[in-house]
């Protein structure tokens, strides 16, 4: 809990905003709060808030889905061998629980320590019950909110991701991948729009990363 704490606090704004622009889509609460304690996946959610429209394109809605959450397949290559000691229902509760944040912070008590379920766990249920509290606050209180960007809030989320790309500073290799991922993203997102730029920046950060650690290791 207090490795997750700095994390907690910033997603709440970010809860709240999504809570709001759902409701302001018109899903009710009901709808809000289930759609985020059942996929809790920010991005995906607001992809498909961003998308909605009566009729919901169905197809549209399940493909941007899948493209956005498509990182989780690499986060969860990635904590195969940490979660190896877990049993196979303890891995289920875990894998359901990532996020980008959960993802992060388990590598780095990875690399300190034993990824232990108790930490996976305690660590994650607390920031699910927070996204799913708050974005439930967010669309009950939305009409007294307005338009959260004009406070600012949407930068939360940038922010948040920030904090954690700094957590695993490592000099030049870091500033590689970071600057291609971000090139080929921000270009994506100008050219082709939501949610290419998701996979399209991924894609390059690890083409980047793979070309550095290359270089770094030399012939």
């Amino acid at each position: 809990m207090r490795d997750i704490l700095p994390a907690l606090i910033a997603a709440i704004p970010i809860g709240l905003l999504y809570g709001a622009l759902a409701a302001g889509k018109g899903l009710s609460v009901v709808e809000t709060a289930l759609m985020s304690a059942l996929v809790f996946a920010g991005g995906a959610q607001f992809a498909a808030v961003e998308l909605w429209h009566p009729p919901p394109p169905l197809l549209v809605l399940a493909f941007s889905t899948l493209l956005i959450n498509a990182r989780h397949v690499l986060m969860g290559a990635s904590l195969a061998r940490k979660t190896a000691n877990y049993s196979g229902v303890q891995r289920l509760i875990a894998f359901f629980f990532l996020a980008d944040e959960i993802w992060a912070l388990s590598e780095r008590r990875a690399a300190a320590a034993p990824l232990t379920f108790a930490y996976a766990l305690g660590m994650s249920s607390i920031f699910w019950l927070n996204w799913v509290a708050t974005s439930t606050l967010g669309a009950f209180a939305g009409s007294l909110i307005g338009d959260p960007r004009r406070l600012g809030a949407d930068f939360a989320f940038t922010a948040l991701f920030i904090g954690l790309i700094a957590g695993f500073w490592k000099g030049r290799s870091t500033a590689i991948t970071i600057a291609a991922s971000a090139v080929a993203a921000a270009s994506a997102y100008r050219v082709l729009g939501p949610p290419w730029h998701v996979g399209l920046g991924a894609l390059a950060g690890i083409a980047a990363a793979y070309a550095a650690g290359d270089a770094e290791a030399g012939p």
